[in-house]
């Protein structure tokens, strides 16, 4: 197991690595390649009617006219170490990890996205606790009692719930649970350690919403996964040895079943971790997903590349997590 959990490590640094340099290139090589100088990209730190000399001041700090390969060397440098920049006699520390500085604003992009965090991991977290729970039991009932009403009618809402986009739902629920009965009043968030109460309760309408989406595809994977365990050879010997009903269904029947769900599992979350876009913007959360879109809609290079590789992060993580879980749940993939 030791040796298993090792080669995974070791993968999903090297992924990072290769994340890492791509992402870059994207940002910083991509434009050149379209035409877009070094005067025009350090431009873009400084704003409106820069000097010649405010300009080469900033190509030399920010090591713009180095080779590619030389500034994402750097770049790399200052994620674990941190980077000192030096503006004539004044000199700003990029403290650890350092993503540089917004275009906009010149604030740092690690606190500004740090500050977003707590919202957008209590969102991800609280929902996939609901969508797991919801999920999978409505899927367990469905596969032990197919063709009933229970099963029909869970199926259907399922469906619904895989065919319906965000926006919509959340619309939806925020019309009639906010402004047609004000059960949940739409206030902003509250962090965890400041009032648990008041923070549950602001999130709740969000979990619920964001949990509709995610688990009616669980359900039905679940659904699809049991009845296929349920009609294996195995269990009908564990029913004719006499176990318990209860023992067939969770231990050898369940256990066999969240195979494809703990990878579309681990997708699911460090996707959302790396920010929930839409739910964030239709209940008004200023998470990492909110800051993602301000990123993008004002061309803010060095905030999208922060907010993208902390999405890369977050997936490749909840992937590595997934791999442990492989073998903590089948026992065979520590021995391939």
């Amino acid at each position: 197991m030791f040796s298993y959990l090792i080669r995974r490590v070791i993968s999903a640094v090297i992924l990072l690595l290769i994340v890492s340099a791509v992402t870059f290139g994207i940002f910083f090589l991509l434009p050149k390649i379209a035409g877009q100088t070094t005067d025009q990209l350090a431009q873009q730190y400084i704003g409106k009617s820069p000097t010649p000399a405010d300009i080469a001041a900033v190509k030399r700090n920010l090591g713009l006219d180095k080779p590619v390969y030389e500034q994402y060397w750097e770049f790399l440098k200052g994620i674990f170490t941190g980077v000192d920049y030096k503006f004539g006699p004044e000199a700003a520390r990029c403290h650890v990890p350092c993503f540089g500085y917004s275009f906009k604003t010149h604030i740092e992009v690690w606190p500004e996205i740090r500050s977003r965090l707590p919202v957008t991991l209590s969102l991800a977290v609280g929902a996939a606790v609901v969508w797991l729970v919801s999920g999978i039991t409505t899927g367990v009932i469905s596969a032990l009692r197919p063709g009933s009403l229970f099963d029909r009618l869970s199926m259907g809402v399922a469906l619904a719930g895989v065919s319906l986009p965000m926006f919509f739902t959340g619309a939806i629920a925020l019309a009639l649970f906010t402004y047609q009965w004000p059960i949940f009043e739409r206030s902003d968030y509250v962090p965890l350690f400041d009032n648990p109460f008041l923070w549950a309760r602001t999130l709740v309408l969000p979990w619920v919403t964001l949990a509709f989406l995610y688990s009616a595809l669980y359900a039905r994977l679940t659904r699809a996964g049991m009845l296929e365990t349920l009609s294996e050879d195995y269990i009908r010997t564990a029913r004719a040895k006499g176990l318990g009903e209860r023992t067939v269904v969770v231990r050898h029947g369940l256990r066999a079943a969240l195979t494809p769900l703990i990878t579309v599992f681990g997708m699911d979350l460090g996707l959302l971790l790396g920010g929930a876009l839409i739910t964030e913007q239709v209940f008004s959360l200023q998470g990492v997903g909110a800051f993602a879109v301000q990123a993008i809609t004002a061309n803010d290079l060095p905030n999208i590349l922060g907010v993208t590789l902390l999405a890369a992060f977050f997936i490749v993580l909840c992937n590595l997590v997934v791999d442990v879980l492989y073998a903590a749940v089948d026992p065979r993939v520590r021995l391939s």
